[in-house]
């Protein structure tokens, strides 16, 4: 039977404000199945920041990350080198998904096919498998639109020059032209000025910055601060003399939105399908969020994958490493995920699907393992590595309230019905076992803890101690002792844990501090 391939979409997001989108760019990007985009080393992407109010959960994200932008080298090839094996790799990465059936949305600032990244995938792709181009907004309109006057009118010629160009030859052409739009300003900034100089045209240019975005800023170029050009600047100069004074705006004091900061510099290795041999899978755990708490074997197994696969959110908690690329998606996509990981390893590449806590614990070994049964996978290595759980990062911090026998339920009926939870939550409060429970909510299950709690008081006393536990090891730790009777609700998200104790769980105080532990002891 023949696959059908999947379709690439070039994707033109306008200059910047999520609100200059077109309709049609919204709707491929809400329907593709992967959106893939750009970024610098950084790893912020300024089009994923554009497109995100469009895009949908589920989806798989695709992040190419330039391996050099202004900087050198010690690739053989040099800069050219570099940046031609990047857009080699890059292609390939999104040959595998259209191969396979899916979607690509490549995402553009401005226009696809005006001085952007996609033309080079277009080229590498667009003789394999079919293509549409969704033309933007360009930051030449936007500009014109920050100024509030026209670039060009009657007989007059616009000129497009990349700031690049050497001075000399930017000055001869901004000599000869009626109107000019430079781009790609950034360091170059210094010589466009002197060619504006020369050319006699730096009185009549301005310069606009971030056109579109909160931070827009409008100047007469010749009072520009050189040092705080950025790349996304653009210098007009205009045909007709503007009838109305061009507004001059000033760098506002409110911080640009960060677009979309969490991947790794990548790009500087082979890609997958370069690599000899079957590579394999690696399912670590993190642990459930202090750095400390991730364990040295789960770090060099980090250090050694060339692809990290896993939940957004997770991707995020690893620190760059050059020459890993970064395969981030929502969270409920653990089978997609995991097939895709071991497609990367069947292709020669050392993956590490990141979970947090512990992998084996609600997380992605299950998922992978599962996926890995399929006989197309027989051939690749998987291994799982253990992190510390949720659970035991939460008990810890109030003591030992898990010291004992003790149960870990998830609350989740996205996997199994809930009329299942609810009769194991019985089986085990009739039992008299603490109870560690996770994914108890979310913001599409909200009623399930209030059910949870009715199953548990028909079995356990109100007064019964239950430990909340919220982002334990992250920035948002708190922590809270109450009773069984206390508990609301309301007060518990998915990023909380809950112990519930035994009867032989016992609260005390610890200095000013609660302490729980469940007795080692048991009497029957």
């Amino acid at each position: 039977m023949t696959v059908a391939t999947g379709k690439l979409w070039g994707v033109g997001l306008g200059p910047g404000d999520p609100e200059l989108v077109t309709v049609k760019a919204a709707r491929v990007i809400a329907e593709a199945d992967v959106i893939a985009f750009h970024s610098a080393r950084h790893g912020r992407s300024i089009s994923r920041g554009i497109a995100e109010p469009y895009m949908r959960p589920g989806q798989l994200e695709e992040h190419l990350i330039y391996p050099v932008t202004t900087e050198t080298t010690d690739h053989p090839g040099g800069y050219q080198g570099a940046i031609d094996e990047f857009y080699a790799a890059a292609a390939e990465r999104l040959a595998a998904h259209l191969a396979a059936g899916r979607s690509v949305a490549l995402l553009a600032a401005g226009d696809p096919l005006f001085y952007s990244s996609y033309m080079h995938m277009h080229r590498r792709l667009a003789d394999r498998f079919e293509a549409e181009i969704v033309p933007g907004i360009t930051s030449v309109s936007a500009a014109s639109a920050a100024l509030a006057t026209p670039l060009v009118e009657g007989e007059q010629v616009l000129t497009v020059l990349p700031a690049t160009l050497p001075a000399d030859e930017l000055t001869r052409r901004l000599a000869d032209s009626e109107a000019a739009a430079i781009m790609k300003l950034g360091r170059t900034y210094p010589a466009v000025r002197k060619a504006l100089a020369d050319s006699g045209r730096l009185d009549r240019a301005y310069y606009v910055e971030r056109a579109s975005t909160g931070r827009e800023r409008v100047l007469p170029a010749g009072e520009v601060d050189d040092a705080q050009v950025p790349y996304f600047a653009i210098t007009i100069v205009p045909g007709p003399e503007p009838t109305t004074p061009v507004p001059a705006r000033p760098d506002p004091a409110a911080a640009e939105p960060v677009a979309h900061a969490a991947s790794t510099p990548a790009a500087e290795i082979a890609a997958p399908s370069d690599l000899p041999g079957t590579g394999e899978v690696v399912v670590v755990g993190l642990g459930p969020g202090d750095t400390r708490w991730t364990t040295p074997e789960v770090s060099a197994a980090l250090d050694a994958a060339t692809d990290l696969v896993g939940y957004t959110t997770y991707i995020d908690r690893v620190a760059a490493r050059p020459g890993q690329r970064r395969h981030s998606s929502d969270n409920r996509v653990e089978s997609e995920r995991a097939a895709m990981a071991l497609d990367l390893a069947r292709r020669g590449g050392r993956v590490a699907v990141v979970s947090s806590g512990d992998p084996g614990v609600f997380a992605m070994a299950a998922a992978v393992l599962e996926e890995s049964a399929d006989p197309q996978w027989a051939g690749v290595p998987v291994r799982v590595l253990p992190g510390m759980t949720a659970a035991n990062a939460v008990a810890s911090r109030v003591g030992a309230p898990l010291g004992h026998d003790y149960a870990t339920i998830s609350l989740s009926d996205r996997l199994k019905p809930w009329d299942v939870v609810a009769r194991r939550l019985a089986a085990v409060a009739a039992a008299d076992m603490a109870i560690a429970v996770y994914n108890p909510a979310s913001s599409k299950r909200t009623w399930q803890v209030g059910a949870m709690k009715d199953i548990l008081l028909a079995h356990r006393a109100p007064g019964t101690p239950v430990v909340l536990g919220r982002d334990v090891g992250g920035p948002g730790e708190s922590v809270r002792v109450l009773t069984l009777s206390e508990l609301v609700p309301a007060e518990v998200d998915m990023r909380t844990l809950l112990i519930i104790g035994a009867s032989t769980t016992t609260v005390v105080d610890g200095a000013g501090a609660p302490r729980v532990y469940t007795a080692r002891r048991y009497n029957a």
